[in-house]
Formats: C-alpha cells, structure tokens, sequence
C-alpha cells in the first residue's frame, strides 16, 4: 500500500479556515473521503467549508477562487485548500490528460497563491484501488483524511516559517 510509513501530522489549526472541495463523479468513493476530511479539520480544530464541483478537471480553478485574494484587495477567505477527486483509467488517453492538468493546475494554484492546497485525488487503475483509499469502513488508507492533515500540517509550517 502506498500508506505504508506515512507521518504523523497532526497539527493544531485552530484559528485556520479550510476550503474542501470535491467532484461530484464516483460519490461512492467521495462521500467517505469528504467525511474524513472533515473529521480531520475538526480534529485539528480548523474551520471548513464544503464545496462541490462537477468533476477533478474543474478543481484547480475552484482551488484558485478560495485561496485568491478578493477584487477589492481582502485577504482570501481560506489559509488552505483540500481538492478531493476520484480518477480511473479507462482505455482512453483521456485519464492521462486529466491526471496531468489536475497535478499541474493544483501545483500552480497552491505556488501562485502561496497558500497550501491537499492533493486527495485519487489517480487509479481500477475502482477497488479508489475504494480501499476512501476511508470507509474497512478500508486501509484515508487520503481525504491524509489530505487535510498534510494542507494543514503546511499552514502552520508555512506561518512559523514566514515568522
């Protein structure tokens, strides 16, 4: 498993405010997943919110919307942002597209905005691969719950770091 040694981030956020955003394709997979993530912020002690997109394609750009600073020059709403997907190769290139300008996108969002954005989406062969990451019951690894803990992990980081 690719969980197999992951750190201990546990971290107290309180006073941070997370944006978590999901797709809305394989719900099976993301319900779990949502709901870890925000046990996860709740545990840290950071406040969230939950936003929906229609799929992994369209998180970076809702990613960018929470970390921007507004029209009118305000600090952005939220200190880190969590994205979780879920994307299965199929027998078209199109997983690789969208694999790639879902890495891409997100990286640049989370350097341009220098806010942290947790990466839980999901790039698999097969939908059991998706399953056993989502955190339901039974299954070995939670990445919504990984995801969160890593973007807020950063923040508090990234704050002692600055000074």
């Amino acid at each position: 498993m690719s969980g197999a040694g992951a750190p201990d981030l546990s971290v107290d956020a309180s006073g941070l405010a997370l944006a978590i955003i999901a797709g809305y394709w394989h719900d099976e997979v993301l319900n779990p997943m949502i709901a870890e993530a925000e046990r996860a912020a709740i545990a840290a002690g950071a406040s969230f919110e939950l936003f929906r997109v229609a799929g992994a394609f369209e998180l970076p750009l809702a990613a960018q919307a929470a970390l921007s600073v507004s029209a009118g020059g305000a600090a952005p709403r939220f200190d880190a942002a969590v994205c979780l997907g879920v994307i299965v190769r199929g027998g078209t290139p199109h997983f690789d597209y969208v694999c790639n300008a879902v890495t891409d996108g997100l990286t640049r969002v989370q350097l341009d905005a220098g806010r942290p954005v947790g990466f839980g989406v999901l790039t698999v062969d097969t939908e059991q691969q998706a399953l056993d990451r989502s955190g339901r019951p039974g299954a070995p690894e939670s990445k919504g719950r990984e995801a969160v803990e890593a973007a807020l992990h950063l923040a508090v980081a990234a704050r002692a770091i600055r000074g």
